[in-house]
Parts: C-alpha cells; structure tokens; sequence
C-alpha cells in the first residue's frame, strides 16, 4: 500500500518531507533521518523557505531516528532536535552524541547498531558510514573532519533491500570507499542540493552537486535513488530540475524516484 505518510506502516518505503527529513518504513519498523518540523524564517544563520510537508503527529511514532549530524539546522532544528530525543533510538556519530546527550547513541563509521524488527525478520542493521561535508581539500577541525562531523547509514537485514541515506557528504571518493565495501544498494538517499554558504570553503558545495549525485548513484550500482536536501532552504543552489537534468545528461534517468514531498515511494526496482 501506498499514498501519502500516515500513522499506517508500509511494507518497505520511503517519503521524503522537505529539506533532509526523509522517513523510512522497513522491516515493520519506522524510522526518520535528519528530522526538520520548524516553520519558516531565519535560522542562525541560513534561512529556511518552506516547512515539512507533514508535521511531528502526522509522522506518529518512529522507532529509531538518524542524525547526520546535529550542529546545521537546516538537518536538524528545534523541533526536530525534540523530536529526535524522545525518540526511543537516535543514533548519530559519537561527537554529536555527545553534544546532544542522552539518549543518544554515537557509531564511528563502520559500526553498526542492530535494531529488532517488528516484522519477526530478526534485526535491523544499522551501519554508519563516513561523510565529507565540504571538498575534500576543505578545512579541518580539530577531529579532522571538513566542517563539522557527518554520519551516513546504511540499512540492511535478511530480505531486505539495502538503502543508503548519505548524510551531507559531498566527496565520491567516500562514496567509492562504501561501495568497495558494502557492495552495491539497492536504493540510495542522496542529499544533493549543492549546499553553499559564501563565508564557508569560498563558497564551495558543502553537499552533492547534481552531477556528483549522477556519479555516486553510477559508483554504488543503485536501481533507485530518491533525491534529498535540495529543496527548502535558501543555501541550496540546485533544485529538482537540476537533479533531473543531470541525471539525464548521464543516462541515468530510470533510477530517479520521487514526486510530492510526504507521498510514499515503494523500494521496488
């Protein structure tokens, strides 16, 4: 079954609702990357256009949320910051887990959190996997990360579709790296956009470019790639039609899913 996001669990789909906040039905289970429910305005700053597509109550109750990372709010703003600690599960990287407290949990890349399914398939497995923020050759904190901690997740269980949610990386050689060795996916959450902030790496994407998403969706052989975090927020300087335009100059256009924000997208190739 499919349709718009309800209470209603579906058998294994994805919605994205605006911005990064993507909700994920597998294996009976709910889960939320990168929750954003404020309205719009003026966020520190960066400025956000418009709100999600379905708010904290029409999403119900979640059984684990993904936090890339905490310190943007255009991936993580107040409401959702709440939103993710009352969560039963967060799991983010261990710097965010930290900043944030409990009850979040903090993975290092290449670890992973098992989550028991609801459909009596076993478990969950959550991995997190590595981010870039920015270009390669960007700045460094004292963590030795570009701009600030990002976490990516990876989804897997026994007849389960792999899905790749990306976080904001913006580096395919990372993106390489995951599919050396994890393989192919089988459906990928790309946040693309080409996030720009003009004080921060002059100006250079902080996030995919269009054309990068192409190569990354080619690099980890996925049959589907649902766009996110190219929409909502004033510092994101490509759209939909770039995506789409993109992804055809590539020959890739068959992998692209995704329409309305909050209707359900089935994990079927």
């Amino acid at each position: 079954m499919t349709g718009r996001i309800g209470a209603e669990r579906q058998e294994c789909a994805v919605t994205v609702l605006g911005g990064p906040t993507t909700v994920i039905d597998i294996g009976g289970l709910r889960l939320v990357a990168d929750p954003t429910f404020d309205d719009p305005g003026p966020h520190a700053y960066l400025t956000k256009l418009t709100g999600p597509a379905a708010s904290e109550d029409e999403v119900g109750p979640v059984d684990a949320v993904l936090v890339s990372h905490d310190l943007h709010p255009d991936n993580l703003d107040d409401r959702g910051r709440a939103f993710a600690l009352a969560a039963p599960v967060l799991l983010t990287g261990p710097a965010t887990a930290r900043r944030l407290g409990p009850p979040a949990i903090g993975l290092a890349p290449w670890t992973t959190y098992e989550l028991p399914r609801a459909d009596g398939g076993g478990h969950l497995e959550i991995h997190a996997l590595p981010a870039v923020h920015g270009p390669q050759d960007g700045a460094r904190d004292e963590d030795g990360h570009v701009n600030c901690e990002v976490t990516g997740f990876l989804l897997a269980g026994q007849d389960l579709p792999t899905v790749y949610v990306s976080g904001d990386n913006a580096s395919l050689g990372v993106v390489a790296e995951i599919a050396r060795r994890v393989g192919p996916v089988d459906a990928a959450v790309l946040f693309i956009g080409g996030a720009r902030v003009p004080r921060k790496e002059r100006g250079r994407p902080l996030t995919l470019t269009s054309e990068l998403a192409g190569a990354a969706a080619a690099v980890l052989g996925a049959p589907i790639v649902i766009p996110a975090h190219y929409d909502g927020w004033a510092h994101f300087s490509e759209g939909r039609a770039d995506i789409d335009r993109a992804f055809d100059d590539a020959g890739l256009t068959t992998l692209l899913r995704g329409g309305e924000h909050g209707e359900w997208i089935p994990l079927t190739p």
